[in-house]
């Protein structure tokens, strides 16, 4: 029996050391013979990293924008473990990929880095993406309006005590704020419930506290999450913050459960009590209940209730024309030029992946020669090729933001001419969301205060989970965190 059990075993080992080597051979026969072998690019500066450490090392989009520079707007460089990335800026190509989002979805390994904080329109694809549409449509979020504006003023008030506590010029971590700020505007626009961040006497939120660790960006390497991330069957292996994240979705879905049950029983059930609701969740539910919709696309409450993180997600110098323009109350076209800005040179999301679920053939609006020298008017690529949505380089790419910046573009972004909410069926359907939250704090803070940086600018590093976030380079451990020195208006402008 044991001389038995001995066969078996090794024979499972053995078949799945074969089904191993023949999946790298896969792999690597991909590789070799991929179209996209003789596209420019640099050289790859290690074997095991590729390009990533280099890329990882600098700002956020500098180092491909330099290599679009020196070869060209779409290059192949180095993933690790001698992979290839695809990198395109082509306008015609980046329109391809997202307009056609059956054909090029989210990898593998971005959805399960995503799903560790949520389920919800940030990783779900087809008709369960459609179904949250209406819930972010320009009515629904118009309605909101008043609970951005009253939380900013609030907002504003608690930033003028802590101010005037501090003999009128305080230093405030203004990032933490804004978190406590943004977690009370969900509470109100998601869901009809003031989580009361900014009262007087508030104390620190499990909330918060969660929504805070699941969106760490953290300065250091894990190697263990890359690996997961990259090789499915290692996602077995145990990391550092593993049990946190758990306890942070238990939180978050412990508290949205309790939320959603509580609207209901105040009869949310109803389509006619949800129809005097201006939450988010009540939209989502009025939604479900239209005799439009087939039974089959339904949302469960669990449905609903991944949409938590993606709600916090929507969330989160100015100068003195801005200023004379809000004291003003007139139009405010500066204050949405500032914004769009913003948004532009600092996109939340610097860039994003998509993988071919088919073999394409990707237009090209500029042909290019390729290394062995031939003419390519199209990029042929193979079903699993992943490809590099440049976002924040598209927004600041010299060649398209010239003379004629202010016309329409090739680029067809979800918000005007630029991409910080993509484009397509898959762009951000929370944008209209995240403008109206960041107007109306604009608008309340930048009319009562002054800001400066309370630490050097050179001193501000920024990491990305799912979102960018500023750290201290000279406080990696201190997590994500931005000090300012804050002042009131003086009088002058007044």
């Amino acid at each position: 029996m044991g001389n038995l059990l001995y066969q078996l075993l090794g024979s499972l080992g053995g078949t799945f050391i074969l089904y191993g080597v023949f999946t790298i051979v896969e792999v690597y026969y991909n590789e070799w013979t991929s179209p996209i072998r003789d596209l420019p690019g640099p050289k790859s500066a290690s074997w095991i990293w590729g390009n990533f450490m280099e890329i990882r090392k600098a700002e956020h989009s500098v180092l491909q924008e330099k290599w679009v520079e020196q070869y060209g707007i779409t290059i192949k460089y180095h993933a690790p473990f001698g992979l290839s990335q695809l990198y395109t800026m082509g306008p015609k190509a980046l329109g391809h990929i997202l307009m056609n989002n059956e054909d090029y979805e989210k990898p593998d390994n971005l959805r399960y880095v995503l799903g560790k904080i949520g389920s919800g329109v940030l990783v779900v694809e087809g008709e369960k993406h459609k179904q949250q549409n209406p819930a972010f449509g320009a009515a629904q979020i118009r309605e909101l309006t008043e609970i951005f504006v009253a939380k900013s003023i609030q907002l504003r008030d608690a930033w003028a005590v802590e101010t005037a506590k501090q003999g009128g010029n305080g230093k405030i971590e203004v990032l933490g704020w804004l978190n406590r700020a943004t977690l009370d505007i969900i509470g109100l626009a998601g869901f009809g419930y003031d989580f009361d961040n900014l009262g007087e006497g508030s104390k620190p939120n499990e909330l918060n506290e969660a929504f805070s660790y699941l969106f760490r960006a953290n300065a250091k390497f894990a190697l263990i999450p890359f690996l997961r991330a990259m090789f499915k069957p290692l996602r077995f292996l145990p990391a550092a913050g593993d049990a946190k994240i758990r306890d942070s979705r238990i939180t978050m879905a412990r508290i949205g459960n309790q939320l959603l049950q509580e609207s209901k029983a105040q009869g949310l059930g109803t389509q006619q009590a949800a129809g005097k609701r201006r939450d988010l969740a009540s939209l989502l539910v009025r939604a479900n209940m239209s005799k439009d919709v087939p039974e089959s696309q339904r949302m469960s409450d669990e449905d609903v209730l991944e949409q938590v993180p993606t709600f916090l997600v929507a969330g989160h110098e100015t100068t003195r024309k801005l200023r004379e323009e809000l004291l003003s109350l007139n139009a405010l076209p500066y204050l949405d030029a500032v914004v769009r800005e913003t948004l532009c040179v600092h996109s939340p999301a610097p860039s994003t992946v998509r993988v071919a679920m088919r073999d394409d053939v990707l237009p090209l609006s500029k042909p290019f020669t390729d290394k062995r020298g031939k003419f390519q008017e199209g990029i042929s690529i193979r079903k699993g090729q992943t490809i590099v949505v440049p976002i924040l380089a598209m927004n600041r790419a010299k060649w398209i933001w010239g003379e004629d910046a202010a016309e329409f573009r090739l680029v067809d972004g979800i918000w005007g001419n630029m991409m910080p909410f993509l484009g397509g069926p898959r762009a951000c359907i929370g944008y209209r969301f995240a403008l109206v939250e960041m107007k109306a704090l604009l608008f309340t803070l930048v009319r009562s205060f002054e800001f400066e940086l309370a630490i050097p600018a050179e001193d501000v590093a920024k990491r990305s989970r799912v979102v960018q976030r500023p750290l201290l380079k000279s406080d990696p451990e201190g997590g994500n965190q931005l000090p300012m020195l804050i002042r009131p208006v003086s009088q002058a402008w007044m």
